[in-house]
């Protein structure tokens, strides 16, 4: 069974940073896709950040140039940077993997940006 497991999420202040965590119980290489999504209360669940095997990333509009998604392989682990918060970046932040054609989710943990 494959699991996503998030961490990182928390209370900070506009202008501010945070990194989100997601482990993965299979050798994060054979992901072919694994990305960040977030959901807004009200909203439907958006694309944040993906990252592809060979490397290649794409970020939404809203968060580019703020935002960063990275692979650790040794960890088997996936981040996402975020700097610059704003009050619109408060949301369950999603994990997402791709394997062998399956779609994986993690729990969710919650961002929220608030002075």
């Amino acid at each position: 069974q494959v699991q996503l497991v998030e961490s990182g999420g928390g209370l900070v202040q506009p202008g501010g940073s945070l990194r989100l965590s997601c482990a993965t119980s299979r050798d994060i290489f054979r992901f072919y896709l694994m990305g960040w999504y977030r959901q807004a209360p009200g909203n439907q669940r958006e694309l944040v950040a993906t990252s592809t095997i060979g490397g290649s990333t794409n970020y939404a509009l809203p968060v580019k140039g703020r935002f960063t998604i990275s692979r650790d392989i040794a960890k088997n682990t996936v981040y996402l940077q975020m700097n610059s918060l704003k009050a619109e970046d408060t949301a369950v932040y999603y994990c997402n993997g791709q394997l062998n054609g399956y779609n994986y989710w993690g729990q969710g943990t919650q961002v929220t940006v608030s002075s």
